[in-house]
């Protein structure tokens, strides 16, 4: 019985804990994205690359990150190596990140690793860009 409270109480935890729900095919991030009238977040890395791996255990577990991103897009995680990009993205260096339109504009794009405050103030840049060209 004690069991089967703690797989029941794991398996909760896992639903509603601090988890990002990744998209890894760009053009139905960017289908659902006009649904939900959101912007998307892609992430572009690669599996050699150890700043895309600290970036992924550090910043992105970050509760206020996470919250945020769920919140206000439609997360895109593009492996450079596997996932089918449109060529315009592909470049060398990553991790990549771009903030997008559901139209595939692009709205602001960095490049590194960051850590939570730095990337929270990259999330706060990308919101006046948005404001500011949706004003024009």
């Amino acid at each position: 019985m004690l069991k089967t409270f703690f797989v029941t109480l794991l398996f909760v935890s896992t639903l509603f804990g601090g988890e990002l729900g990744w998209n890894h095919d760009y053009k139905k991030a960017l289908e659902q994205a006009k649904i939900e009238k959101k912007d998307v977040y892609m992430l572009i890395t690669s599996a050699n690359c150890r700043w895309c791996r600290k970036f992924e255990a550090t910043t992105l577990q970050d509760e206020a990150i996470l919250q945020r991103l769920n919140k206000q897009y439609v997360l895109l995680h593009i492996d450079r190596d596997e996932d089918y990009m449109p060529e315009h993205f592909k470049k060398k260096r990553v991790p990549r990140h771009y903030f997008l339109r559901a139209d595939g504009t692009i709205i602001y794009s960095f490049l590194g690793y960051w850590a939570s405050e730095d990337f929270i103030s990259f999330l706060d840049d990308v919101d006046k860009r948005r404001i500011k060209q949706d004003n024009k």
